[in-house]
């Protein structure tokens, strides 16, 4: 594999005769952490899916960890890629306990079976689920966790497989204060780790930016607005166009804020 983690040129995703996405040409290399930014509707989650071999484009080409879509086993692919979103939560069975669910992320599956796992592997989900402040959770079931202990444990499951690009879809969504710092300063020591995967986070606040991101993606209406380092895109012109309001966008102790211009 190049250093090339993920290449899209000139893809497009139809539905219905809306275009969800238009024309995004975008590469993430490796060791690279990449926020992408936009309104509500602006195609974040699409893209996302497209990166996560989940959804296949209308039009243009998408090679992931240096396979191309429509010429590859995605099922191979995927336990290769951490990704986590709403839709991920969703589909976890309501008895599911907390260590079962992190180590089907090895197979990138939901909902624990026949699969075989040795004592590396639980040694692993229970690293990680310590690491993610967890470890307390280990036998609890998923269906009984607050929605930042589910954040976190859906994080776990993500690395489990010590994945080469870890996807995170809104992952500060529906979080309060306390919940969401504390994701946050997590997210950000995961990024500062040189042995971490390339990294994708969607959210619609610069906020809700980890410290230690170092690329910016901005999308309106299915097309990019900006793209390139954090610093370079997260400008009031570039906010501004993407949200279609005045946005004064400031950075405060490696923290990014934005608020409308008065």
């Amino acid at each position: 594999m190049t250093g090339e983690v993920l290449q899209l040129h000139g893809v497009g995703v139809r539905r219905d005769g809306a275009a969800l996405l238009r024309n995004i040409d975008w590469t993430v290399n490796e060791s690279e952490r990449w926020v992408i930014i936009g309104p509500n509707g602006a195609g974040k989650t699409t893209l996302l899916q497209v990166a996560a071999t989940t959804l296949h484009p209308s039009e243009g080409t998408v090679s992931v960890l240096g396979e191309r879509l429509g010429k590859t086993d995605v099922f191979d692919l995927r336990p290769r890629i951490g990704f986590t979103s709403a839709a991920v939560a969703e589909k976890v069975p309501a008895n599911e306990k907390v260590i079962d669910l992190v180590l089907t992320g090895s197979y990138a599956i939901i909902g624990r079976w026949k699969e075989e796992y040795d004592s590396t592997d639980l040694t692993r989900a229970v690293e990680l689920l310590d690491a993610l402040g967890c470890a307390s959770l280990i036998r609890r079931r998923f269906s009984t966790l607050s929605e930042g202990e589910r954040k976190r444990v859906l994080i776990a499951r993500a690395l489990m497989p010590d994945p080469e690009l870890l996807l995170l879809d809104e992952p500060a969504a529906g979080l309060d204060l306390g919940g969401r710092e504390n994701l946050l300063a997590r997210l950000s020591r995961l990024a500062d780790d040189p042995m971490a995967p390339s990294m994708v986070l969607v959210t619609h606040h610069v906020e809700e930016v980890p410290e230690g991101f170092t690329h910016a993606l901005l999308i309106r209406r299915g097309s990019v607005i900006a793209m390139g380092k954090v610093d370079e895109v997260f400008t009031s012109r570039h906010l501004t166009k993407c949200f279609g309001l005045p946005l004064t966008v400031e950075r405060q102790d490696g923290r990014w804020y934005a608020r409308a211009t008065r």
